[in-house]
């Protein structure tokens, strides 16, 4: 891989190395000494157009947990907002030095942008741009997934596995997700089968041409489809134009229809699980019963998500130039 900028690059042996680079990845954070010399010498710059927490603070962690220099960038406070564009921001961070740029960015395509101008000789990797794409948290995703469910229910090694057989519900604000979008095409590649459920409003135009089935009811999808994980989407109110923004009649009727409770929890097969990428809306998509469950697995995510993000920077900057045996 030059790149990481969209799910649906990746092939199904590029997607399973990956996850297998990642659980040699979290191997090491067991250890008292959690560092590795991997890409010592190596800059990664943290470029956020957009605000973010978790995402930025795992990248930072998986590339400091890898020995390299970091640089974060914020567009608050900086020359972007005084008017700068993102070809001389670019410019100005290759002239840094930077080996690897992450990006995350309000605009859909801005990654895709910056990898094919010419304005960086460093990796890009995309850390989400606008209702488009998300790889690294399909990957973690996946991974969450893989760890769970694969083999004897996650209790014996799934490396070189991948989610054939695994069916994955997706529900809620699936419209503006960009995570909803990552997850269908990395699981479509893993071989899973994926169905989408959400009010008519927030299903794309053009979803019949995505590799998923789609349901406008989560009762009978949990009912009949059985899914062994349920990936509950953040309704995006600030992507839509007021509270609701139209799209559903009040956040009670969202919660009525679409939301993960305590009833709907115990309806799930014995073996499912409940993922969310975070960050919640408490009552809305999702009850507390069910966020704090011991089948949601979404504490666990976020630590994968650096294992998954160590695993993209190191097959990124060391590539085949490094062997595995400093990850052992």
């Amino acid at each position: 891989m030059r790149h990481l900028l969209s799910a649906a690059d990746l092939t199904h042996a590029d997607a399973v190395r990956i996850l297998d680079t990642a659980g040699q990845m979290a191997a090491t954070q067991a250890r008292e000494i959690k560092k590795l010399p991997t890409l010592r010498g190596r800059t990664v710059v943290n470029l956020f157009f957009e605000d973010s927490t978790r995402t930025r603070i795992s990248f930072e962690t998986a590339a400091k947990r890898l020995s390299a220099d970091v640089i974060n960038f914020s567009a608050k406070g900086s020359s972007v907002s005084k008017g700068e564009s993102l070809k001389d921001t670019a410019l100005t961070l290759q002239a840094m030095g930077a080996d690897a740029v992450v990006i995350r960015h309000q605009a859909s395509g801005a990654p895709h942008t910056l990898a094919s101008s010419g304005w960086t000789d460093g990796a890009v990797v995309n850390a989400g741009d606008g209702t488009h794409q998300h790889p690294t948290q399909a990957l973690l995703d996946a991974y969450t997934l893989r760890r769970h469910l694969v083999g004897d229910r996650g209790r014996s090694d799934a490396t070189g596995r991948d989610l054939a057989g695994l069916h994955v519900a997706i529900v809620g604000d699936v419209l503006h997700s960009r995570v909803a979008r990552s997850n269908v095409d990395l699981l479509h590649t893993l071989g899973a089968r994926v169905t989408l459920v959400a009010p008519p409003t927030l299903v794309p135009v053009g979803v019949e041409a995505w590799p998923a089935e789609v349901g406008y009811h989560l009762d009978e999808v949990i009912a009949d489809g059985a899914p062994d994980a349920v990936m509950m989407l953040r309704v995006q109110r600030e992507r839509m134009s007021s509270a609701g923004g139209g799209f559903f009649p009040s956040p009670l009727e969202y919660t009525r229809g679409y939301g993960l409770d305590a009833a709907r929890l115990a309806a799930l097969p014995e073996h499912a699980i409940v993922l969310h990428p975070g960050p919640m809306n408490r009552g809305l998509e999702i009850s507390a019963d069910a966020a704090d469950s011991d089948r949601a697995v979404i504490v666990e995510q976020v630590a994968n998500g650096v294992a998954v993000r160590m695993a993209v920077l190191y097959l990124l900057l060391a590539g085949e130039t490094t062997t595995t045996r400093s990850t052992q």
